[in-house]
């Protein structure tokens, strides 16, 4: 498949700039993948498609205040500056976005106030820049002090600041693991209430981690998609979890990965029996149709924007021709897409 083929009108007035005032309240289609039945709830009757022995995977990954607002040393220039991953603890560099990028040249100096500074020591993209960070304090102070200088890295797309609200609503109810410079969508839907229910069924919740940078977010900017490539991103699932999805696809039961991210964990770690393995490292995983899946028989995730991985994903799952109706008739019934927006039941 082309990635043309992924291209649909996008709903610039469906984008979601807000979340729902409750977070089990939004939309929820539910897509039967063998009927090709389409029903129309919300998430808060998600307990009522899964049974006692079903597992659910939740990707607990905790978002990382990781946008910066600072000022050039001389020109006093304001640059934003988007902290993607940490190099080097110790030498305190960073892998970030700069923005606007034409003003930003190695040896530039950036004041971020409250004592934090840094200095560009290399170009690694267009927008691509290390970073090295200079802070009178321990490691673990410096990442306090950015955690509470930093702002919340809200999609481009909202274009405001980030809210109070921002700060619990941009990240699931058991984020845990802090790494990500954007939330896992999926999960955002999720409320204490709702998860309660589903232990009370019997149902098992099984978190893993894959820290989430930007890359499967950008759209894909090559015709033949098999030459895209993904970013690297940090995954980790430990035994316990291995263990409970093993016995469910033992017992025949469901396996619902909530999330692109989940999916692509999960998938970063098949045996050659097709059960689940523990893994600690990096995965570029790109999951794109044909593609057999090895874990999950059902899968929650967002609406997506048009030619992205995310989507590409979607559809290696549930098949071309479904999804596409399935977005034709979610734009016609104002599902609400992206980030803040509502979601899909895949069975």
């Amino acid at each position: 498949m082309r990635t043309s083929d992924f291209n649909f009108e996008s709903p610039l007035d469906l984008l979601a700039k807000f979340p729902s005032k409750e977070r089990d309240e939004s939309k929820l289609m539910v897509i039967h993948r063998k009927s090709k039945k389409i029903e129309h709830k919300f998430f808060k009757d998600l307990h009522q498609y899964f049974n006692e022995g079903d597992t659910i995977i939740l990707n607990n990954t905790k978002v990382f205040p990781a946008r910066l607002f600072g000022n050039k040393e001389k020109t006093e220039a304001k640059i934003e500056v988007f902290l993607l991953r940490e190099l080097d603890s110790k030498d305190r560099t960073w892998d970030v976005l700069v923005d606007p990028a034409r003003k930003v040249r190695v040896g530039n100096k950036l004041n971020f106030g409250y004592g934090l500074s840094g200095e560009v020591i290399d170009n690694t993209t267009s927008r691509g820049r290390i970073l090295q960070l200079n802070f009178n304090g321990t490691h673990k102070e410096l990442i306090e002090k950015i955690k509470k200088i930093g702002k919340t890295p809200l999609p481009k797309y909202i274009n405001r600041n980030p809210e109070k609200e921002d700060k619990y609503r941009y990240q699931t109810v058991y984020a845990k693991k802090e790494g990500s410079v954007a939330a896992p969508t999926a999960g955002l839907h999720f409320s204490k209430h709702l998860i309660k229910k589903l232990e009370i069924k019997g149902v098992n919740l099984v978190e893993v981690t894959l820290h989430l940078g930007l890359g499967s977010f950008l759209p894909v900017e090559v015709e033949d998609i098999s030459k895209h490539k993904m970013d690297s991103e940090k995954c980790h699932i430990n035994i316990k979890s291995c263990k409970i999805i093993n016995d469910t696809i033992k017992n025949k039961n469901k396996v619902c990965a909530v999330g692109t991210s989940s999916m692509r964990a999960i998938e970063s770690s098949v045996s050659s029996n097709k059960n689940l393995n523990p893994f600690l490292g990096w995965t570029n995983k790109f999951i794109f149709p044909p593609y057999d899946f090895s874990i999950a028989n059902s899968m929650i995730t967002n609406f997506h924007m048009p030619k992205s991985t995310l989507l590409m994903m979607v559809v290696a799952f549930a098949g071309f021709e479904l999804i596409m109706n399935a977005y034709k008739i979610a734009i016609k019934k104002k599902y609400r897409f992206y980030s803040y927006g509502d979601s899909m039941l895949i069975l």
